[in-house]
């Protein structure tokens, strides 16, 4: 019965009074799952519920579909919201996988902690899942496919029909009388996993009857391989990273190939991006971490960008060009391209500044601008006896080549003033503290 298998898994992980959200997109097994909610529900009132829907727009019937799903949660009795989401796609990035990323992203703004977030894949996924990880060339991690349940935002994601498959699901729809929303994208085989679902999958089951399950013991295996080497390996890759995250390439380069590739495949993991494969692994290694120590090497993989500096690697989101920026500072301004708020605030006032730097107070009709990578300035700190180039203070300071462009620089007038968040320049320091303000770099 899948109700109660349905009410034995949401009981073994809810926690007292917690929220259970249900990914709705409406189709049959999502639709399924809003009935067995809803069942549930009525039992266990103690709990709170809520069905939440994506509206990816990629269907002319979206609008249709949203508006149907939450006539369905008024009807369970079950609260509903939506959202609409805009897709990033790129040279790795399929519509199925920008789709699954801005759905899970849209999702997780409900999940609070102790949470449980519900979604309807079931053991057909499964299988199309892995396959498709063999199609990709996957190890174990792939391979291990979909968790039955597993950490998401400080709640838990699970999968209460994983072990059930597509025609038991359609089976208790037609039981039930269940309508739910039919998309025909399903059918376009151009998907690759459709394309497996409809021509692959039904002559494998048909010549071995219990692949299903073979393959969910398989993935089952492969997880706990994995698990198995995190647990060993967590510890040491922790030792190999800095305050900033970074990985140290001289104790990378003491391992072997095979736990060096792991190990940077972890560090990708941890920072919660998209997993290199064995080439960009290799590009990593030979490219960046080996190369020459004046270079300002760089691997671009999906939307960030690995790069070295004094020996280690650092993974970075890609940034958005702000050399041209300008702007003038009065008391607080947002900065561009999410680089936090700078602010210029009397000494004393700054509430539990990020970093304060003492600059004196502008003088009457000096204007104060903010701007970023000025070429060819020179700076003297106010703790130093000569000035020199900005580029060799940056060096001085510790401040990677791909942060410096992205520095905010502080000018009254045209003269260079500070450089935030690390030094006021030393025409611009002043002994009388009430005449001090605090220049504040919130990032």
């Amino acid at each position: 019965m899948l109700l109660d298998s349905f009410t034995q898994q949401l009981k073994e992980i809810a926690c007292d009074n917690c929220r259970i959200i249900l990914a709705f997109s409406g189709g049959v097994d999502s639709r399924v799952m809003l009935d067995l909610l809803s069942s549930f529900s009525r039992r266990f009132p103690e709990y709170r519920y809520l069905a939440a829907h994506v509206h990816h727009g990629l269907s002319q019937e979206a609008d249709v579909w949203q508006e149907q799903c939450r006539l369905w949660a008024l009807e369970a009795g079950i609260d509903f919201v939506t959202d609409n989401v805009s897709l990033q796609t790129g040279s790795r990035v399929s519509i199925e996988q920008a789709a699954r990323d801005a759905r899970y992203l849209a999702l997780s703004q409900y999940v609070k902690t102790d949470d449980l977030l519900l979604t309807a894949q079931h053991i057909d996924d499964q299988l199309e899942t892995v396959l498709l990880a063999l199609k990709r060339g996957s190890g174990p991690s792939g391979l291990s496919a979909m968790a039955a349940a597993r950490p998401f935002h400080g709640g838990t994601l699970l999968r209460p029909l994983l072990g059930h498959s597509r025609s038991e699901i359609e089976a208790y729809a037609a039981t039930h009388q269940l309508d739910w929303v039919e998309d025909k994208s399903n059918d376009d085989k151009r998907f690759d996993r459709n394309f497996i679902r409809h021509d692959v999958v039904p002559q494998l089951v048909e010549r071995w009857p219990g692949l299903k399950k073979s393959v969910a013991r398989s993935a089952q295996l492969c997880a706990e391989q994995e698990s198995l080497l995190n647990e060993l390996l967590n510890d040491k890759l922790i030792g190999f990273m800095g305050i900033k995250q970074q990985i140290d390439v001289a104790k990378l380069a003491l391992e072997s190939g095979q736990c060096r590739n792991y190990l940077l495949r972890r560090w990708c993991a941890f920072h919660k991006v998209l997993m290199p494969s064995r080439v960009q692994l290799t590009e990593i290694w030979n490219n960046v971490a080996c190369a020459n120590p004046n270079a300002n090497p760089v691997v671009d993989i999906h939307n960030y960008q690995i790069r070295r500096y004094q020996h280690c690697l650092y993974l970075i989101n890609k940034h958005n060009d702000v050399s041209g920026w300008k702007a003038c500072l009065e008391r607080s301004i947002e900065l561009p391209d999410g680089l936090g708020v700078l602010t210029l605030s009397s000494k004393g006032k700054v509430r539990k500044p990020t970093k304060g730097l003492s600059i004196r107070t502008p003088k009457e009709g000096e204007e104060v601008t903010v701007r970023f990578n000025v070429e060819g300035l020179s700076a003297h700190p106010s703790s130093r006896v000569h000035s020199r180039k900005l580029k060799k203070l940056y060096q001085e300071y510790g401040v990677p080549s791909w942060e410096r462009r992205r520095t905010p620089l502080i000018f009254y007038d045209n003269e260079l003033a500070a450089v935030a968040d690390l030094f006021v320049c030393k025409s611009f320091t002043t002994d009388n503290s009430e005449l001090e303000i605090q220049l504040v770099w919130a990032k």
